[in-house]
């Protein structure tokens, strides 16, 4: 293998199982972790055992999907940006129409628009199939523009990316309108197994989540998200299965909510820019194949079902180490006992646990 070609080895394992239901897949399986930060897998390892616990696991919903990109165009003036805006709207069974004869799995969903002075940003929704649709996206946004371009008076080619989709940057309107999978996690938990399995209570949970995560977020102007660390998990979730790892600066966008049902503990992730995808690039490695496989994201689906199942999975698993930190947040020293202990023993690197 040549300087050029060479692949850079992260350690990976395999933690869970995890216990999923939901609208998309009612699984137990255990997922790949690739990362550097050996306690990550054994705090997910811990929030997967809860999720066994309790029939129903860790219930995922996913809320909604689509793959954006933004155009900018230069109009005359406001007035013609707006009007260009209206007459945009109205074509839409057109614009739908064009994207199909690009793509056989783009499907145009829906189509925003912001003015300022005399330029006019679209917002592009698509879903992609079983693809990410990163390429898909650029590939049907460049075909509508050049077709808006060609048949719309007074307007002039801008940009074919115009920062309002908003690809891999962390900004409100992702957070709003969602860009990817967005999915809801939820796992509720008796009691005794947040006694015995976390140490520590519900009301602690659910206290230290209002503090660190909402008023601490608040605090430090953090843009819709509230959460310990969503990027942890997804990260080394997107490396064991082949995605585009800078989509965590958006995938991390997401809210913790943690309530105390009379002891017993409601705990959820609420994550809307889950960019994953099963086909592309990068799935064809041999390593992401054999990930994909034993995840149960290479059956033979309708289009689109095998990337949803991948990110149920993924939303599952943030659920898993966010509340395994929490819970050790809640008591004094436990963090630090943990990282000295286990990056000294058998889960540091290059250690075969």
């Amino acid at each position: 293998m040549t300087e050029e070609h060479a692949i850079a080895g992260v350690p990976m394992r395999w933690v869970g199982p995890l216990r999923v239901t939901g609208n998309v897949a009612s699984v137990e399986t255990q997922v790949p972790l690739a990362t550097y930060e050996s306690p990550l897998w054994p705090s997910v390892r811990r929030g997967a055992r809860l999720s066994t616990m309790v029939p129903e696991g860790i219930v995922a919903t996913l809320v909604d999907e689509r793959m954006t990109r933004s155009v900018l165009i230069e109009a005359t003036d406001a007035q013609t940006a707006y009007t260009t805006a209206r007459q945009i709207d109205a074509r839409f069974a057109e614009l739908r129409d064009i994207v199909r004869t690009c793509s056989r799995f783009a499907e145009l969903v829906a189509i925003r628009h912001e003015i300022t002075a005399n330029l006019l940003f679209l917002r592009f929704e698509f879903t992609t199939g079983d693809a990410s649709g990163h390429n898909m996206a650029t590939l049907a946004a460049d075909r509508l523009l050049t077709h808006l371009l060609q048949t719309l008076p007074g307007i002039s080619y801008g940009s074919i990316s115009a920062n309002y989709c908003t690809d891999k940057k962390a900004t409100a309107i992702n957070g709003i309108l969602g860009r990817g999978k967005n999915v809801v996690a939820e796992l509720t938990l008796p009691r005794d197994v947040v006694r015995d399995r976390l140490h520590t209570t519900a009301k602690k949970i659910a206290e230290l989540n209002v503090r660190k995560n909402l008023i601490g977020t608040l605090l430090a102007g953090g843009i819709r998200s509230a959460n310990a660390h969503y990027a942890n998990m997804l990260l080394a979730f997107y490396l064991a299965t082949g995605q585009d790892a800078a989509n965590i600066i958006e995938g991390s966008q997401g809210v913790t909510v943690s309530e105390d049902l009379d002891g017993d503990l409601y705990f959820s992730c609420t994550i809307p820019n889950l960019i994953v995808g099963t086909v592309g690039n990068g799935k064809d490695l041999p390593f992401v194949e054999t990930n994909l496989t034993r995840l149960g994201c290479r059956a033979d689906r309708e289009p689109g079902a095998n990337a949803r199942r991948l990110a149920v999975l993924a939303a599952a698993t943030v659920l898993c180490g966010e509340l395994s930190l929490l819970a050790a947040q809640t008591n004094p020293g436990e963090l630090m006992r943990a990282h000295v202990h286990l990056e000294r023993s058998g889960e540091k690197i290059g250690s075969q646990s």
